[in-house]
């Protein structure tokens, strides 16, 4: 077995290294009580004045877990897990812990688009359910019903589900899928 040169030290030096690094940034930028302070009652009672807080249901799949959403006008301000939920009895996924961020994303599209000549534009929710269930009927008039394919998501709930497959069946395929990743 041949020896190879040192370049310096060796990968247990660096481990000890990266070791003592992590710890010292660790009790340095956590042992310090003046970077954080414990919310008060208030705070922790009513974040931003005159909300309202809503139970509502998660919608990232259809397992129905329960949220705590503190609303101001409208406009959804924060979210807390609802603890006495029969079903998440407490907890989120990391879906629901995200529904809120979803909700408030500034890259979310709130019209349909349509992309002409390279470029995105909106159109209005009429014209976009027209020129679909036009491309709709041509493909199913010149190709038959199973040239085209259905697939859901898993944002559907269980009545969002039955309701495209149905579609799909009027429609006259059975070419149906879904991708969850959860």
């Amino acid at each position: 077995m041949t020896k190879r040169p040192s370049q310096g030290f060796g990968r247990r030096s660096f481990m000890k290294m990266a070791g003592l690094a992590g710890a010292f940034t660790a009790t340095s930028a956590f042992g310090s009580q003046s970077m954080t302070r414990a919310a008060t009652a208030q705070e922790l009672k009513a974040a931003h004045p005159g909300s309202q807080t809503v139970k509502t249901i998660c919608a990232a799949c259809s397992v129905g877990c329960g949220i705590l959403a503190e609303t101001k006008n409208g406009v959804w301000l924060r979210q807390e897990v609802a603890q006495d939920h029969p079903v998440s009895l407490g907890g989120h996924c990391c879906k629901g812990a995200d529904q809120i961020d979803v909700a408030k994303s500034s890259v979310r599209l709130k019209t349909p688009m349509e992309k002409v000549g390279g470029q995105w534009k909106r159109i209005s929710w009429d014209e976009a359910f027209k020129k679909i269930g036009a491309k709709l009927r041509e493909l199913r008039g010149e190709f038959g019903p199973d040239s085209t394919m259905f697939l859901g998501s898993a944002k559907f709930n269980n009545e969002q589900a039955y309701y495209y497959r149905k579609f799909a069946a009027f429609y006259g395929t059975n070419n149906i899928d879904h991708q969850a990743r959860i």
